[in-house]
């Protein structure tokens, strides 16, 4: 199946260093596939990506990427209050 894929910052140049594109690199990977499917298939360890995004929304790396699916992959490193926002990282409120 085809996916289109887009890598930010660090991620671009370990994806350069492992043969694969970065910027709306329309992909195809086999059916089933996970974010973690993906991530292996780019070369890329699980802690080189803190945040994905599934068709602009925050997923898990268990998630099962469909056909045509829009995938972002964010390094650590997103400045703090991003992180929130974003939704990779649930904001702490103390009551």
């Amino acid at each position: 199946m085809k996916i289109t894929l887009n890598a930010f910052s660090f991620l671009q140049k370990k994806l350069t260093d492992n043969g694969f594109s970065f910027y709306n690199v329309e992909m195809e990977i086999p059916e089933k596939s996970t974010v973690n499917d993906l991530l292996a298939i780019l070369k890329l360890a699980r802690e080189d990506v803190e945040g994905v995004f599934v068709n602009g929304s925050i997923a898990s790396f268990n998630a099962k990427l469909s056909m045509g699916d829009r995938v972002g992959l964010l390094p650590p490193g997103t400045p703090g209050p991003y992180r929130v926002m974003l939704g990779i990282v649930k904001k702490n409120r103390k009551l």
